[in-house]
């Protein structure tokens, strides 16, 4: 049972044996890197950079599903790499719009 299940996904076109499964596997590089400047100040994050990331997980999503084979790999990578470009985006944008209004409120009190 195991082994037929592995190697359907060995014998898969989207598989170990081809380009379609380690370009994905080795784009989870930029996604990882990005969950590591979760901790870095805001004010060092870069817009266009986080509108690139972004963009290119939403289109390549998109892509993934409908070229054939799918592949799922690849969906997965770029699903992560728009979530964390967004949430870095949002850090960003609260810091550089929204934290001097909050700070300016607290020192008129």
């Amino acid at each position: 049972m195991a082994s037929s299940k592995l190697q359907a996904i060995w014998n898969h076109p989207a598989g170990p044996k081809t380009i379609h499964f380690w370009a994905p596997t080795f784009k989870w590089g930029i996604s990882i890197a990005n969950i590591v400047d979760f901790s870095k100040p805001p004010e060092k994050l870069s817009y266009p950079q986080q509108i690139a990331v972004t963009c290119t997980g939403v289109i390549w999503s998109r892509y993934s599903t409908v070229i054939t084979p799918k592949n799922w790999n690849l969906f997965s990578v770029n699903v992560a790499m728009a979530g964390t470009g967004l949430y870095q985006l949002s850090r960003k944008i609260q810091h550089d719009y929204f934290s001097d209004t909050e700070a300016e409120a607290v020192a008129k009190e």
